[in-house]
This record gives C-alpha cells, structure tokens and sequence, in this order.
C-alpha cells in the first residue's frame, strides 16, 4: 500500500508562504496550515489504497481540448439552465459533511459564498449547521442561496419523511440521492487517527429527530434500492437527482424509473477503491440516458480547463467538493467566494481560448484522449 500522506491528490504539494491566490492549490496551502490534521485527513482522504482518489485529478491529464478559432460572439456568457432555473455558471458545490469541522461559521457561510456567486449549493445531510440555518443565509445583496439537499434514505421511512419536509418548508429546490453508500467505504486515515465522531459542540444537525429532539446517526442501507427511489418520487414533488452513478445500465434505469438527472460520482474517492475516474466514466452514462435527462458529473475539478472537458463530454454542469472545505477553512466565507470567483473567470478564459461562447457551445469533437508514448 503507498504510504498514507495529508495530501488531497497528486496536485497537492503545500508550500510555504500564503503568496496570490491563483488557483485551487493556493487554497489548498491555506487550509493546510489552519485545519487540525487529523480533520485535514477527514477532508483530503479517501477509501482502501486511496487509488480512485489520485484518479479523479490524474485522469483529466488524458484529456486535449481541440480549440476551434475564428468564431467570434463576443462576452462569454456562462448561464446555465438546470431543473427549471438558471445558473449564473455550470459550477455547483457538491455536498460535504462538516463544514464547521473547517471554519466556526460552516455551511452558513459556504451557503452566503454561493449565493453571491449565482449558483446551487447541495447541502449535506451531515451538515453541523441546520438546514433553516442554511437557507437563511444570504449574500450582501439579500440574495438567498438556491440550495438542494443530499439524502442517505433512512431505513426509518418516517423519520426519512419528516427530513423531507423540513428541507421542503426550508425551500430546498430538489433532492440530491447518494445511491453509492450501502455501506462505509474503509478510510484508513480515519480509523488510523481514531476519527470516530465529533468533538462536543457538533452535531448532523438535519438528523435531528422532530419528536424527541435527539440526533440520530445516519443509517447506511444495504437494503437501498429502485423501490425505495420510487417511494422517495411518491413522498415528495421536488426534482430527484441521483448521486454515485457510473455505469450506464444504472443510468437507463434511473430515466426509466422517472429521476430528474444523474450525478456521475464516485463519492471522492471515499467509497469503493478502484472504481474509474468520474471523467471517465461520464461519456457512457450520457450516451446511455439519451438526452432524456441532464448528467451532471464531481470529482477531481479543480482548474476551468476540467470544467470545460466535463460540459464539452456531456455533462451540463459540475461539482466541487474538496475545494469548497479548502477555502472555508483558509479564509471563511470569503475564501468559497474567491473559489468560486477563481472558477468561473477560468472557466471563461477556457471558452474563449477554446472558441465557445456559451456552455451549450462545447460538444464532444473538442475533446481529444491522449495517446500514450
């Protein structure tokens, strides 16, 4: 097994000296220094020999941009339309546990980043801030986040339920399945550092029981399967996405059981080890759902150039994770911000180098795999 590091991937290398903030490794190098190694390890690990981890940035390197030239159209403009609502950009923040493991004012603060930044943030049903708490965050402007919420459903449909309806009456505008998690994939890091729980102070706030007022630990469920995502359609009229897809067998059956989109995910490297790249495995899973509902795909985005390869491969939008928790814990709220910022300008620069106007401009001929030497 390669030796255990505190490194997030193989882009990775914390240096001395905060300098510009010129990419997502600034950030990086920030949370570095501030985070306690042993939540650093939470946040940066992943499962088994941690080799799906290393592959979610690695596998972008296969990948050429074939730019067209002599296109024109002016401004890039980077809206993009996703279950009836219009994003300021196709870049989303994917759901990660803990926030305030990373920064005191955690998903608070996350949500007030996105919603000045015009998009979706997926709050996750292990946020230590309560869902109500989330949604009423807001920018300076007043502007509310648009958030959904990520789901583990609980083998207690009831309380499954009235989890629903809190993130209902809290305006979540769809339901984010994580279909990937029968069960805990094996963290070495955790289990070597003794991360069982955690500290006092911090709870899953949205596992919070309405009768007893107790919070309950999640439930991973074995028995999860389409009949459930059936039950989860007849509970609720908010948009299903499911999360952790990548083989195109369970992307077919995820349109003909009636889902709103499909996340292609492999959870960060933190479920099953050795399972393929996202951006490998996205190409089947579009060719598979036929355009009948949008793909969208996290894990490894890191530069504008890995956004642009995701959309130009089918995908209608992406997620970030990691580098969310990176810039909460180096400089708060401003620091998702500036991630955020930093994302969208890269992204814009990539469309312009790369002859693309608008997301919708970018199709598969753009991309090239790279022939090994």
């Amino acid at each position: 097994m390669p030796p255990v590091t505190d490194q997030a991937g193989p882009r990775r290398t914390p240096t001395a000296g905060a300098g510009p903030l010129l990419n997502v490794d600034d950030l990086w190098t920030e949370a570095h220094r501030r985070l306690d190694p042993v939540h650093r390890d939470f946040f940066a690990g992943g499962s088994g020999d941690e080799r799906t981890l290393r592959a979610n940035e690695t596998a972008f390197d296969a990948y050429r941009i074939l730019p067209r030239v002599l296109r024109g159209g002016g401004a890039r403009d980077l809206r993009t339309d996703l279950l009836g609502e219009t994003l300021a950009m196709p870049v989303l923040v994917s759901p990660t546990a803990f926030h305030r493991l990373a920064h005191p004012d955690g998903e608070v603060a996350s949500a007030r980043a996105v919603a000045a930044a015009g998009t979706v943030m997926v709050v996750s049903m292990a946020a230590t801030a309560p869902i109500e708490a989330v949604a009423g965050a807001t920018d300076p402007a007043g502007r509310p986040a648009r958030l959904w919420f990520q789901l583990y459903p609980q083998p207690d449909l009831g309380f499954t339920e009235s989890v629903i309806r809190r993130v209902e009456a809290a305006g979540c505008r769809a339901l984010v399945v994580t279909v990937d998690s029968p069960v805990l994939g094996r963290r070495e890091r955790d289990l070597r550092n003794g991360f069982l729980d955690l500290p006092s102070g911090l709870r899953c706030e949205n596992m919070r029981d309405p009768e007893t007022g107790r919070v309950r630990d999640i439930v991973l469920d074995a028995d999860l399967d389409w009949a459930r995502i059936e039950w989860l359609r007849g509970t609720t009229r908010l948009p299903v996405v499911l999360k952790g897809i990548l083989h195109p067998a369970d992307a077919r059956l995820a349109v003909a059981h009636g889902v709103d989109a499909v996340l292609v995910s492999n959870h960060g490297g933190r479920q099953l080890d050795g399972v393929p790249a996202s951006i490998d495995a996205l190409r089947a899973v579009v060719e598979a759902v036929e355009g009948r509902i949008p793909v969208l795909l996290d894990g490894g985005i890191r530069r504008g150039t890995d956004v642009l390869t995701a959309l130009a491969l089918g995908a209608v939008a992406v997620g970030v994770g990691r580098p969310v928790v990176w810039g909460l814990a180096a400089r708060g709220e401003s620091g998702v911000r500036q991630l955020l910022d930093l994302l969208r300008a890269d992204l814009g620069r990539a469309m312009t180098l790369a002859g693309a106007v608008r997301p919708t401009d970018l199709a598969p001929d753009m991309i090239a795999t790279r022939v090994p030497r």
